[in-house]
């Protein structure tokens, strides 16, 4: 399995603060919850490559 293995799974994403101070990813689906935590720093990083898969995502489309 890799990043485009496609999969037909349906899944919720929730991203928020947590009263820790970290930034959580909640992901729930098919009776599973997956929190995962950052400090705010790592969500930052998270942010910025999720902006740039993006980009060359979009780039891709329109070759």
């Amino acid at each position: 399995m890799g990043i485009n293995t496609e999969r037909d799974i349906e899944a919720n994403m929730q991203i928020g603060p947590t009263d820790a101070g970290m930034v959580r990813i909640f992901i729930e689906g098919d009776g599973i919850e997956i929190p995962m935590d950052f400090d705010p720093e790592e969500a930052e990083e998270i942010a910025e490559e999720i902006r740039a898969a993006a980009s060359r995502a979009r780039n891709m489309a329109t070759k």
